[in-house]
């Protein structure tokens, strides 16, 4: 088949076509990629204000289930856009299957995924066949059938499109440095990981005349099915620095953990204890509360190796202690307990993350040096799947029993009537 035939073959079955970024959008002539935000929740508009702040991307459309949710979403994004001197978003899709208005826009370049976990994939997917760059937060998936589907989205996108994970840690430039270290070997052999995350309790958000699974949707952190536990959602952020420190993901893990304190409707666990162990018999010893008072926040990293120690907490000293001492020059010179951002947007450690990841994320569209990060995600989502395992059936897990088990989460949800 010749590549004119190709083509328009392609184009019959498929019923899109893309192109290169600089063709399909005009970079050349404009530098300022359209950008839309799916999700006007708290962290979902706290990045998208990155995004409007720090790069050259117009937020130029919002979307959300909930009428309320967006309006208020347009109220906030007008005074945003107003200050940046430009007009507000111009287009606004609500109901269930917004997601797909914004897919088919032809006025947006780039969607970032702000809904519930359990929609992520999803998303992702329309996002994607719709010719859209896309910056997806994290987890991708929240059941092993989802990543497996997110890695078939990954050959989709593959040199077509650019897609990031939320995971902004990897960008912030005292943990991009201290990694750097510890993989040139500064910490000579490795042995084994203390990591912890403690948060104090998701907020309640009551709403007394909407339906049961109205209340699901807008408490979804409470629901497994929808978060995928606080494992996956929330404390993915220090497995996944373990994934990129240790360059590997766990073989197997054994877990404990359980409801001990919270009360509220939902079925998550409110702690974790997870031994992870990594090739070469490197072990991770993790810990999580999120019932923690007075809005009580400690999160960190000890890397434990044969000529030193790298300690990687988000507020307080970041830093190698041993042969090859370094210390980085923005760090507390007292180890600290930083405040907890219920929008994600950290200071300290972690206060060049969110705009470093915006930044490289829409160079990587604007250059046509496009991302794929899905099999990254996927990889760590799994590793946060593995604990989960362990700790609900009370044995240890492997790797390989992971995936073959095809533990799947069910939305149980009529998502029509919110169309």
């Amino acid at each position: 088949m010749d590549r004119r035939k190709f083509l328009t073959g392609t184009a019959a079955t498929s019923g899109l076509m893309f192109l290169k970024p600089k063709t399909a959008f005009g970079y050349q002539a404009n530098s300022a990629v359209r950008y839309a935000l799916l999700g006007c929740g708290n962290r979902g508009t706290s990045v998208a204000t990155s995004f409007a702040k720090n790069t050259s991307a117009r937020i130029v459309a919002i979307a959300d289930l909930f009428p309320d949710q967006l309006e208020k979403g347009k109220a906030y994004f007008d005074d945003l856009n107003k200050s940046l001197g430009y007009a507000g978003p111009e287009h606004q899709f609500r109901g269930y299957k917004a997601y797909e208005e914004l897919a088919a826009s032809k006025d947006v370049d780039a969607v970032q995924i702000s809904t519930p976990p359990w929609f992520h994939v999803e998303h992702l997917e329309a996002i994607v066949k719709g010719g859209k760059h896309a910056y997806c937060e994290k987890p991708v998936g929240v059941d092993i059938p989802q990543t497996m589907r997110a890695l078939e989205i990954a050959k989709l996108a593959d040199g077509k499109v650019s897609v990031d994970v939320g995971f902004q840690i990897r960008s912030a430039p005292p943990f991009v440095e201290i990694v750097r270290r510890i993989h040139n070997g500064d910490l000579g052999k490795i042995a084994s990981v203390a990591a912890h995350y403690n948060a104090p309790p998701a907020v309640e958000h009551d709403y007394p005349n909407a339906s049961a699974d109205e209340q699901r949707l807008r408490n979804w952190l409470w629901y497994r099915n929808l978060s995928g536990d606080m494992l996956l959602e929330q404390n993915i952020h220090v497995i996944d620095i373990c994934n990129w420190a240790l360059q590997s993901h766990p073989v197997k893990a054994v877990a404990t953990g359980g409801r001990s304190v919270i009360a509220h409707a939902g079925d998550t666990w409110d702690n974790y204890q997870v031994i992870f162990t990594y090739p070469e018999q490197i072990h991770v010893s993790f810990s999580s509360t999120q019932f923690c008072p007075g809005k009580w926040f400690d999160v960190s990293e000890r890397i434990f190796g044969a000529k030193g120690i790298a300690e990687l907490p988000y507020s307080g000293p970041l830093r190698i202690l041993g042969d090859n001492p370094w210390t980085w020059s923005g760090s507390d010179t007292q180890q600290s307990t930083g405040a907890f951002a219920a929008n994600g947007a950290f200071s300290d450690n972690l206060a060049q993350a969110d705009s470093e990841k915006d930044k490289g994320f829409i160079e990587s569209i604007t250059s046509g040096k496009f991302h794929n990060q899905i099999a990254a995600g996927v990889e760590s989502a799994r590793s946060c799947m593995l604990g989960r395992m362990s700790g609900y059936q009370k044995r240890e897990v492997t790797w390989d029993e992971l995936l073959a088990h095809g533990e799947e989460y069910k939305l149980d949800i009529n998502m029509s009537q919110f169309s």
